[in-house]
């Protein structure tokens, strides 16, 4: 699902220093999260899936690769019992054809959602906030604030109009990709609209969502979300090269991000843009093994109690054949974690459960193939390799 803003129309396919004392039952949580964090995995050695399986998967990821002209791609699949496959191929800068590389640091975008939506039950287990609590109890000056809750913001069922399909926001961004905006900036421009339907009525992805609650994270906590993220996700999640940045920033070494997202049409250079335009639905930076040990995390709520990490997986249908969206996760065949897109850079981070299987993807464009996110391209085509039973499938159409 995309964070994505684009000339072609915004969709939801789709991304300080002050001290808080913590609670006890946070300190008991974050302990019982450190004993319960995913190991490394050495019941998937490498290459443990044969060479006929391997051999199969490379073609299949170089034949995507080049037909949907991606210039790199990072693959990676862990299936206990069997095996592991990890791949880099193709480059991650066209203008030097510097190779693509595992270790390298890319944008995620609205895979950012699981890491605030996670955050905000954090403070559910805390008993500071409810799920059921609506969003004007903590944000004042919300369209329907009184009758929309923070699962319906979390669900993507509040109604609340995507400022990202705003056409001077669009505007506003591709004139200046190295602007920087507010989270009350990003909410005017989708207050201007009128809601699209009653609070719960149905699905629609909507970055606007993920903004709020980013403010309801600080206003509880007392903390900026990317401090608290850090400290109370990113920490005990031992997650140490995923990133939430303030700005344009991006840490070395990384790759080259490539988008048709402009306003003339020609491809661009991402790299620097500034991500505040996404914020709390599709800012953060992260690597190839943080991602595997995160799809994990999330989709078994090691950072959860298991009372709230039910809530989380109480999935609802999205409209979209086999695809259902929780808080702030989607389940698609089986597969369970998120997407993101964000001009320049597309990925994919699910975990099967029924297996326990890993799947991470992370590629350096965002530019549609044939009507479809590249990024799905490659995780269907490995997925008809490695899980025939569960083939992942977008869970909303691209842009």
């Amino acid at each position: 699902m995309q964070s994505t803003p684009s000339r072609r129309g915004f969709t939801a396919a789709l991304l300080a220093a002050a001290v808080l004392a913590p609670m006890a039952t946070s300190s008991t949580a974050a302990a019982h999260a450190r004993s319960r964090a995913p190991q490394s995995g050495d019941d998937c050695p490498p290459g443990g899936l044969g060479p006929e399986l391997t051999a199969r998967l490379d073609a299949a990821i170089e034949g995507v690769r080049k037909q949907a002209a991606i210039p790199g791609v990072i693959a990676g699949v862990w299936l206990p019992g069997r095996g592991s496959y990890t791949r880099a191929t193709g480059v991650s800068d066209t203008a030097t054809s510097t190779p693509m590389a595992t270790g390298l640091f890319m944008r995620i975008g609205s895979e950012t959602k699981t890491f605030t939506v996670t955050a905000l039950l954090e403070l559910v287990d805390e008993g500071r906030i409810r799920l059921d609590d609506p969003i004007c109890a903590h944000i004042h000056g919300v369209p329907c604030g009184d009758r929309i809750t923070l699962r319906q913001l979390a669900e993507m069922r509040s109604g609340l109009f995507p400022y990202t399909a705003d056409a001077d926001f669009t505007h506003a961004l591709l004139s200046d990709p190295g602007r920087s905006f507010t989270p009350w900036e990003l909410l005017g421009y989708g207050f201007r609209h009128k809601n699209t339907f009653r609070p719960g009525e149905t699905f629609q992805y909507s970055n606007t969502n993920l903004i709020l609650l980013g403010l309801v994270v600080e206003k509880v906590s007392g903390l900026g979300l990317a401090d608290f993220i850090h400290r109370r996700v990113l920490r005990p999640a031992r997650l140490h090269r995923t990133w939430f940045p303030r700005g344009a920033e991006i840490p070395d070494p990384h790759a080259h991000g490539y988008t048709d997202q402009t306003l003339s049409g020609k491809v661009a250079d991402t790299t620097h843009w500034n991500s505040s335009w996404a914020w709390a639905a599709g800012a953060m930076i992260s690597d190839f093994q943080d991602l595997r040990r995160w799809a994990e995390i999330v989709a078994t709520g090691t950072l959860l109690s298991p009372q709230t990490q039910a809530e989380r997986l109480k999935v609802l249908p999205t409209g979209f054949p086999g695809t259902s969206y929780g808080l702030g996760i989607f389940e698609t065949s089986g597969w369970i974690g998120h997407n993101g897109s964000t001009p320049g850079y597309e990925s994919v981070t699910v975990y099967l459960p029924s297996q326990k299987a890993t799947m991470v993807l992370l590629i350096n464009t965002d530019i549609s193939s044939g009507g479809q996110e590249p990024s799905t391209l490659l995780a269907r085509a490995i997925t008809e390799i490695v899980t025939p039973d569960n083939i992942y499938d977008n869970p909303v159409p691209p842009r």
